[in-house]
Parts: structure tokens; C-alpha cells; sequence
């Protein structure tokens, strides 16, 4: 079960959110936390299996994590999970609801992964990431809308 969930309705079709949001070195373009990603290896684009590495920053604090597409299915859901070295630290998903009007829902979920004794030191050090990662997920995917919207017209 994820930690956090968040919805937007976006009036694009669900095909085109997708395409955005599965285009992950895009992703610096919405995410408040990541900067930038790059793939690592081949195919160099998002299907399961497709890994690549995430670039973040949290005021001057600066990571890199490695990441792997867990689920690609166009126009339903995308889904990756982000790990640091061998610890598992989380596991983002977009579902996409299409609508009978040509708009979607869209869903972003959230759910820790990192062992207790590792999230602990890093909510010490950085913060709850709950509560950093609702409002990451808020501007996320308000800034996925205005680009889906921007796309269609």
C-alpha cells in the first residue's frame, strides 16, 4: 500500500500524459527534487526493466539514486523503483485513468521502501520525506498538467 497518494484531472488523453511522464530525463521538468535523470544501458528509454539514474537536490544537499521501470503500460501506468546502492529506498507510480470526455485522472503514489534503521537517520538528517514528498507530488504533477494541457491545444 502506498505511504502517499495524489490526483489531478488533466485535459490531455491519457496517451499523453503517459508519454510525458514516461519520458524520465524529462522529469527535472516537473519534479521539485529531481533535477535530471539519465539511462543507464540499453534500451535507453522506459520499459520494464529500463534503468537509469536520478540527479537530486534538496537546497544545497546534492544525490544521485539508481532507478529501474518496474511497469510501462501506455495510457495506464508507469511505475519505477528507486534504490541507493543495494538499500531500497521507494517506489513512485502514475496511474492513468482515461475519462469518457478525452481527459484523464491522474494518480502519483509513494510508498517507502527504505529499511527503518536507514529511514530514521535520513528523516534526522533531511526531514520526513512524507511530508517533503506530498508537496513534491503536489507540484509534480501540476506542473505534468500544464504540460499535458499545453500539448494538446
Amino acid at each position: 500500500m502506498p505511504d502517499l497518494t495524489e490526483s489531478i484531472s488533466v485535459a490531455a488523453p491519457a496517451s499523453t500524459v503517459y508519454a510525458l511522464v514516461s519520458d524520465l530525463p524529462r522529469m527535472g521538468e516537473w519534479s521539485p527534487e529531481c533535477t535530471k535523470v539519465t539511462w543507464h544501458g540499453q534500451p535507453p528509454y522506459a520499459v520494464e526493466g529500463s534503468r537509469f539514474v536520478g540527479h537530486n537536490r534538496i537546497g544545497a544537499a546534492r544525490w544521485l539514486t539508481q532507478g529501474v521501470v518496474t511497469r510501462a503500460t501506455p495510457g495506464q501506468v508507469f511505475t519505477f523503483h528507486i534504490h541507493f546502492g543495494p538499500v531500497p529506498v521507494a517506489d513512485w507510480s502514475y496511474q492513468l485513468a482515461p475519462e469518457t470526455d478525452g481527459t484523464c485522472t491522474v494518480t502519483e503514489t509513494w510508498t517507502d521502501r527504505r529499511p527503518a534503521v536507514v529511514r530514521a537517520s535520513f528523516d534526522r538528517v533531511f526531514g520526513r520525506r512524507s511530508g517533503h514528498n506530498q508537496r513534491g507530488i503536489r507540484t509534480t504533477l501540476t506542473r505534468l498538467k500544464q504540460a499535458a494541457e499545453s500539448a494538446v491545444r
